[in-house]
């Protein structure tokens, strides 16, 4: 068994996935906490991988896309310790299969490049990634797998959070949407803007992406709140939870 663990490190959470070579064994979502040792994620890890009967000195390399440059530099030295091997990091320098036809390449990060890469291979192009994390990324995939760019807007969670702490009178609900649009009760009605509002959001992005470009797009849907938003947001055609996963571990076969 060659056993590959790929890491996305996110400002929200960080997914984790165990493969066996090009085989999924399992995934796991932590909490993103900036300031983890590689210690502390060394002992988080052994747990994890523990559940299928592996352990972290059974690992043959450790691919890893982040955005939070304190993790990335715990994540490189826990692979030099425990693994007694350089980690793999996506980032200048890496090839990678995918153009990024931008005005900065250098400001691509590493999930994006792995979400085009992972989507054209699935997939096939032009696609449209829908990426729910602290951020929603919408990356766009040519029909020749070049990324070609994208929008960003405020993730579900963050602006939920950000409405929450300035309305004094509104209190938490669950981010799921209500039975209708029309609220009977404070509850339903917060359900209902933060839900349904966000849905008109994606669908808006979406329309407005899908009309500059040459053809009808594959829209896929990725990241921790894919399942909840995709069912009720027209254009989104496939949910797929572990493309960024597959992206990093494509890059690191690439490379290899």
């Amino acid at each position: 068994m060659t056993v590959i663990l790929a890491i996305d490190v996110g400002n929200t959470n960080i997914v984790v996935g165990a493969y066996d070579k090009d085989r999924l064994i399992r995934t796991w979502r932590l909490v993103t906490v900036h300031d983890r040792t590689e210690d502390e994620l060394a002992v988080m890890l052994d747990g994890l991988l523990a559940q299928e009967d592996l352990a972290l000195d059974e690992i043959d390399a450790l691919v890893l896309g982040s955005v939070v440059p304190p993790l990335t530099q715990s994540f490189s030295r826990l692979a030099e310790r425990y693994l007694d091997r350089a980690a793999f990091v996506v980032g200048p320098g890496v090839k990678t299969g995918v153009r990024l036809r931008v005005d900065n390449p250098s400001e691509v990060g590493a999930d994006r490049i792995a979400n085009t890469l992972a989507a054209h291979r699935r997939y096939g192009g032009p696609a449209v990634v829908v990426d729910f994390g602290t951020t929603t990324n919408f990356d766009v995939v040519s029909a020749e797998g070049d990324f070609l760019g994208g929008s960003f807007a405020p993730g579900l969670e963050v602006s939920a959070e950000s409405l929450f702490g300035r309305a004094s009178r509104l209190f938490r609900v669950p981010l799921t949407p209500p039975a209708t649009a029309i609220g009977k009760n404070t509850a339903d009605c917060l359900r209902s803007g933060i839900v349904f509002g966000y849905v008109g959001l994606v669908e808006g992005l979406l329309a407005r992406i899908m009309a500059e470009l040459p053809a009808k797009p594959t829209v896929i849907a990725t990241g921790g709140l894919a399942p909840t938003i995709a069912p009720l947001a027209k254009g989104i055609e496939k949910v797929d939870e572990d493309l960024t996963l597959e992206g990093l571990r494509l890059l690191y076969e690439l490379n290899a």
